[in-house]
């Protein structure tokens, strides 16, 4: 394992890449949603009321929010609106089976980014998140299908992992972890924030699934090459980079 020992603290950055706020009360809708979008590398937090979404929302650490209006506690134009007040600029994507032109220019003169009415096709929904999320993290981010270090190669589109022209399966959650490490390379990451990205907000934090996957990445991608990419940083958590 290689450590590395630092003797003051790094200010990690604070971007999170692919981080869906998805607020549905509706169990079925939420599910399908969440399903889709995990199936695609979104890493998906769930909020069932709008007390819920405006929490979450305040933390600013989402590329998008999916926010359906018919909520039991708060109506989603009355989130939309206290969320810009406070300003909060995370693209919205209003969720709604409303769908009169009046509805839609209320949603968005109440700060919505796009109105998207129920039912609706996936396909299209995650087109209208991938040009959102263009606004929140750059075109040259999403656009990006493949993704470098050393002679380490990830392929977002085919989902193929190469190192040295070398195959390397990985299961999706590994894939997750290692395109999380790639886009935040040279970076340090707490074992906590590697947790919230991959697993979610509700993922208990005294488990040791980040230790445990981490390993399994190394395993595959490490083990049989003389360069290193995966660094334990002592004290603070791991940093991918070739150096």
């Amino acid at each position: 394992m290689n450590e590395i020992d630092l003797s003051t603290s790094n200010t990690l950055d604070s971007v999170y890449y692919k981080r869906v706020l998805l607020v549905e009360d509706d169990d079925r809708i939420a599910d399908f949603i969440q399903r889709g979008l995990k199936a695609e590398g979104y890493a998906v937090e769930l909020a069932r009321t709008g007390r819920e979404a405006i929490a979450f929302g305040k933390e600013g650490q989402f590329q998008t929010i999916i926010l359906d209006l018919g909520l039991p506690d708060l109506d989603g134009q009355q989130i939309c609106e206290h969320l810009r007040a406070k300003r909060v600029d995370t693209p919205i994507l209003m969720l709604t089976a409303r769908d009169t032109v009046h509805d839609k220019v209320i949603g968005l003169r109440a700060g919505a980014d796009d109105y998207m009415t129920k039912p609706f096709a996936f396909e299209e929904l995650l087109a209208r998140i991938e040009v959102l999320m263009r606004r929140s993290v750059g075109k040259t981010i999403i656009d990006s299908k493949e993704m470098l270090v050393a002679d380490l190669v990830l392929n977002r589109e085919t989902h193929e992992v190469r190192r040295g022209g070398t195959l390397i399966n990985l299961t999706p959650k590994e894939f997750s972890l290692l395109e999380f490490f790639l886009r935040m390379q040279g970076k340090v990451l707490s074992r906590t924030r590697i947790l919230e990205q991959i697993w979610g907000y509700s993922a208990d934090p005294l488990t040791n699934v980040v230790d445990v996957y981490v390993r399994q990445l190394r395993r595959k991608i490490d083990d049989d090459y003389t360069i290193k990419l995966i660094k334990t940083v002592r004290g603070f958590g791991y940093k991918l980079d070739a150096t």
